[in-house]
């Protein structure tokens, strides 16, 4: 197996391409390996490292059909439902959080006013 070439940061040649920067062209991949790497020194830590891919071998992305669309809608509707108080919160809930902010922090005078 070669070693991939690696490029110091900002000096990778014309036809390369990270993730971010092929989804902004409205590309992807497309099932093409990496091609090369690029690495950005750091003082006190090792380099941080990002893969490039080959821009002619990309493809277009795939457009959201309705079947998609539907499918996300869906999923981000569960986000919002609170799994202790099972009720919409209007928000997604953080999955730090784990519940909606009135279960994750109920207000002390609530419980004495119906005590």
């Amino acid at each position: 197996m070669a070693a991939l070439p690696v490029f110091r940061w900002r000096l990778a040649p014309d036809g390369y391409a990270t993730r971010r920067q092929l989804r902004a062209r409205g590309l992807r991949p497309g099932g093409q390996g990496v091609a090369a790497q690029l690495e950005r020194p750091r003082r006190r830590r090792g380099p941080l490292g990002a893969y490039l891919y080959r821009v002619d071998l990309a493809k277009p992305v795939r457009p959201m059909t309705p079947a998609r669309w539907a499918a996300l809608a869906k999923a981000n509707a569960i986000r919002r439902i609170c799994p202790q108080c099972r009720t919409d919160a209007g928000y997604v809930i953080r999955p730090s959080l784990g519940t909606c902010v009135p279960c994750a922090y109920p207000d002390p005078a609530d419980s004495l006013r119906s005590a």
